[in-house]
């Protein structure tokens, strides 16, 4: 989610890190690029087949970012000579403030959440970051070389994060509690009253990171953020990023929503200040946040595809979780690297393996083209390996 989630590849070194804050003319061509030619997500049947490889592996979002987000970008360019001004990004952060119902001094901009876990590991000392697993890491690792120590959470046989045993691993030491929902590769949602509950407890005894990349992928996504909880004073964290629905992922955005003393601590420190943040970021993110009705048709044909894929799936008796993101997770009966290595030769490539799940794989979600081409690889692949066990 992300780079926050935002994708299952190994953490970015620091000059990678640099790199991608600062290299403005790279980040014109990725935008651009990325924009030109998608097709509108208000009619995404018109796509023609698909051909080369599908990636289908990182969680992107295959229908493109909204049309606003071109010409905003286009604009951008002219100031690509300029350094972000603190007047800019304190235009965005009030633009996020209106959009979340918060101070726009609770606005942290940018995909924060590694530079969030080295700064509680530093500011508080060697103490525990609790998580569950498996699942989206990149806080907890950014956090071990600086005395921060994984404490690791099952999922439970519903393969969602378990919060009674997640509550129950808080300690004296404990730095934050971090849960990703929905969960990261499960697609389970944790809602309700108990999810609440569970958030209200925990973060009476330590900082709740909930980390909220897929949760745009929800039509009633206002009534589950735990930004209700931060709104009451709640010593909680939101984070979201604009890599997955609102299709920013080339371009590194994202924003934190924190109670203002760690805010404060945080821009203190650096993070989030006008001197990470590059032109192009700031003005792909200001246009894809206004553009709800981009937001909602994504939402909508994401959800239509996910109900197609989940009935695949059921016809071919794999076991599946109810994902509520723009993914499936399923047990493919198979060793997951056979499976995978089956699909990339046949040009669809999907997530890395989440042990101890060694048969699950997660698909992410595409454009209709693309679902159908990767479920008929699916079958094919499942097909060929069920003959050779049988004739084995």
């Amino acid at each position: 989610m992300s780079t926050a989630h935002r994708s299952d590849i190994a953490p970015l070194d620091p000059s990678r890190r640099r790199w991608l804050r600062t290299g403005v003319a790279g980040a014109a061509a990725v935008a651009l690029a990325a924009v030109a030619g998608r097709t509108s997500a208000a009619t995404p049947a018109a796509a023609p087949s698909p051909t080369g490889l599908l990636r289908l592996d990182l969680n992107e979002s295959s229908y493109g970012p909204s049309p606003r987000v071109a010409p905003a970008v286009q604009r951008a360019l002219a100031e690509a000579p300029r350094y972000v001004g603190n007047d800019q990004l304190l235009a965005l952060q009030r633009q996020i403030a209106v959009l979340e119902g918060v101070a726009p001094e609770q606005v942290i901009v940018g995909e924060v959440l590694e530079a969030l876990g080295q700064h509680l590991a530093l500011s508080q000392g060697v103490g525990g970051f609790i998580y569950s697993v498996p699942g989206y890491g990149a806080l907890v690792e950014a956090a071990a070389p600086f005395g921060g120590r994984a404490v690791e959470v099952p999922l439970n046989a519903a393969l969602e994060n378990d919060l009674p045993a997640l509550l129950a691993a808080v300690g004296t030491d404990t730095r934050a509690l971090f849960v990703v929902n929905p969960h990261n590769p499960s697609g389970t949602l944790s809602s309700g009253a108990a999810f609440d509950a569970f958030v209200t407890a925990a973060q009476a005894k330590t900082l709740v990171i909930v980390d909220e990349a897929y949760l745009d992928y929800r039509d009633d996504a206002a009534g589950l953020t735990a930004v209700r909880l931060l709104r009451q004073g709640q010593n909680v964290v939101v984070f979201r990023t604009l890599g997955k629905i609102h299709a920013l992922a080339g371009l590194q955005v994202g924003y934190a929503l924190a109670p203002r003393g760690l805010a404060d601590a945080l821009r203190a420190r650096g993070v989030g200040g006008a001197h990470a943040q590059n032109q192009l970021s700031l003005a792909a993110a200001s246009a894809a946040l206004v553009d709800t009705a981009h937001v909602a048709r994504v939402r909508a044909q994401v959800a239509v595809e996910r109900e197609r894929w989940q009935a695949v799936l059921a016809s071919l008796h794999l076991r599946s979780t109810r994902a509520a993101a723009n993914f499936v997770f399923f047990d493919s009966g198979h060793a997951h690297t056979e499976v995978a290595a089956a699909l990339q030769q046949q040009g669809v490539r999907v997530a890395r393996v989440f042990a101890p799940y060694g048969r699950w794989v997660r698909i992410s979600i595409g454009m209709p083209a693309e679902n159908l081409r990767a479920q008929q690889a699916l079958r094919s692949v499942l097909a060929a390996m069920s003959k050779v066990r049988t004739v084995s």
